[in-house]
């Protein structure tokens, strides 16, 4: 008979890989132990080991989960029947709250992925296609010269990306620009951009 889990399993698998992600980013995943994690979770190794066989798994369920927080945010901002200038704004910001106290987990979703085998990256690689299909159709909205196959679509998609998802590198928080100034500043621009270039 299979051991009934914990009330608190949940609870404590989150506790575990939000201590793992901070643990990875700051050492690097070669170097953070599962000793290490133990000790900075208050946890034995036993029961480490009770809800993660090894360090790959822990990696792949920390951006798995922040990929599908991630991916919930945007979908819930991303209102189908609002303009597309109002909905791209909107999932920017979106995506820019969700950044908000994960920047462990994004800065180990862009360096660390490589280190999964090749399924589990596939696997991962296919919700950050769901997050860009999302910007996608709303900077096709907002900029129709875009749409209908433009191949100026990705890399104009693919740029937006480049703003938001390298803002933690400057970005401070209660500093001269908040996250939803930044959400129009970065909308503003690649939307301009982009209908320059369409033009």
């Amino acid at each position: 008979m299979a051991r009934p889990r914990a009330d608190d399993y949940d609870d404590k698998r989150k506790a575990i890989l939000k201590t793992s992600a901070a643990l990875f980013a700051e050492h690097g995943f070669d170097r953070a132990s599962m000793n290490q994690i133990a000790q900075g979770c208050g946890v034995s190794k036993a029961l480490l080991y009770h809800y993660y066989a090894n360090k790959d798994a822990l990696l792949f369920d920390i951006i798995r989960d922040h990929l599908d927080e991630l991916n919930a945010a945007v979908e819930e901002a991303s209102a189908p029947a609002a303009p597309g200038e109002a909905r791209l704004e909107a999932c920017v910001g979106a995506l820019l709250d969700a950044y908000r106290d994960a920047n462990a987990e994004h800065k180990i979703q862009i360096n660390e992925m490589k280190r999964l085998p090749p399924e589990q990256q596939e696997e991962l690689k296919e919700r950050e296609r769901q997050l860009v299909k999302v910007f996608a159709a709303a900077l096709a909205d907002a900029v129709p010269a875009l749409g209908g196959g433009s191949e100026l679509l990705k890399p104009v998609t693919m740029s937006l990306f480049g703003m938001v998802n390298w803002h933690y590198m400057w970005f401070r928080e209660g500093g001269p620009v908040s996250r939803e100034d930044y959400a129009r500043i970065a909308t503003r621009l690649i939307l301009d951009g982009a209908r320059s270039l369409a033009g």
